[in-house]
């Protein structure tokens, strides 16, 4: 089928308002779709980097909050725990006079237990006073207290010898937590 002349020239018409149509309205749109969809990956990519760093993050918080209950456990079991003042003296009490008794020296007296409150932790002094005839188990007891749990810290120490005797004095502290304790502060004192 043959075309006239006239109808060719109407056909390159055609063709040619399509083409300006098309470049005109469809290349633009193109356009912003692909810019769009540039932008789209672009935002998926950054939230991907964001959650891999969350997830480094949330790893990283992970471990410090690990770290940060261990050293409370630590903490917790190097001090001495009660519900009133009375109770941790007498923790601290009992624990330097087994540690006394067992490693072969004679308790002669306790005194009153002191204490002193700074911010959020109790300081409790214990002192007391002993007898020995081997030396030998002064340094097993001291031994001993710097390795109880909870923690007894040799605040002062002094020792004397009597012909086959050793006497000393020996005054250790506690610690405990006062926010555990805080309301009955006063009733160790009354």
């Amino acid at each position: 089928m043959a075309f006239s002349r006239r109808e060719s020239i109407m056909l390159v018409l055609a063709v040619l308002v399509l083409a300006v149509f098309v470049v005109n309205q469809l290349v633009p749109a193109a356009q912003r779709l692909y810019a769009s969809r540039e932008q789209a990956v672009e935002d998926v990519l950054l939230a991907i980097t964001r959650e891999e760093k969350l997830i480094e993050d949330a790893l990283l918080w992970y471990n410090r909050r690990l770290d940060a209950q261990i050293r409370q456990a630590d903490m917790e079991s190097l001090t001495f725990i009660g519900d009133t003042v009375p109770v941790i003296e007498a923790s601290i009490q009992r624990d330097l006079t087994r540690h006394a008794r067992e490693t072969g020296l004679t308790v002669n007296s306790t005194g009153l237990a002191e204490q002193l409150e700074s911010d959020e932790w109790l300081l409790i002094s214990q002192e007391m006073s002993f007898l020995t005839t081997d030396p030998a188990n002064i340094i097993v007891f001291l031994e001993r207290l710097e390795h109880s749990v909870p923690r007894l810290r040799v605040k002062d120490f002094s020792l004397d010898r009597s012909r086959n005797q050793f006497g000393g004095d020996i005054t250790v502290v506690g610690f405990a937590r006062a926010t555990n304790i805080s309301r009955t502060i006063g009733a160790g004192n009354d």
